[in-house]
């Protein structure tokens, strides 16, 4: 079996990164072994659907869990279909973490526990809602 955590940097020393579909790397680690790979997260800088792009990249990875600390509801979608279990609201250090997980530790979450993609506005234009689209202003006679 394998876990993966979403980290800030490429050790078992580094923090569990609160964001799953931008987070800096994915740790993947085997749990028996703690041995693990460091695998730079390819989806970080997509405008859209790196959150459905990840949970792929940990299907294709033949990862059993995800510890992390938010998960979107797209990427909860994806790793339903792929039948991953995703545990979400993880802080601290990696290695504690996947000790707490195999201790029995966590919670396990098995809804979206964030509303929206993290790191975008959904349903905003370039004005940002400030009456900057161009042709909004008030019309005077007829």
């Amino acid at each position: 079996m394998k876990i993966a955590v979403t980290s800030t940097g490429p050790t078992l020393d580094d923090t569990v990164e609160a964001r799953f579909g931008r987070c800096p790397y994915f740790l993947i680690i085997d749990p028996d072994t703690m041995e693990f790979e460091a695998l730079p997260n390819p989806n970080i800088s997509q405008g859209g659907g790196a959150g459905i792009q990840s949970a792929q990249l940990m299907a294709n990875r033949d990862v059993a869990v995800v510890l992390t600390g938010n998960c979107g509801p797209n990427a909860s979608r994806t790793f339903g279909a792929a039948g991953i279990q995703v545990i979400s609201g993880v802080s601290g250090p990696v290695r504690q973490a996947v000790q707490q997980y195999i201790s029995g530790t966590p919670v396990q979450t098995s809804a979206p526990n964030v509303d929206k993609p993290s790191g975008m506005e959904i349903g905003r234009g370039m004005g940002g809602g400030r009456g900057m689209g161009g042709g909004g202003g008030s019309r005077q006679g007829n």
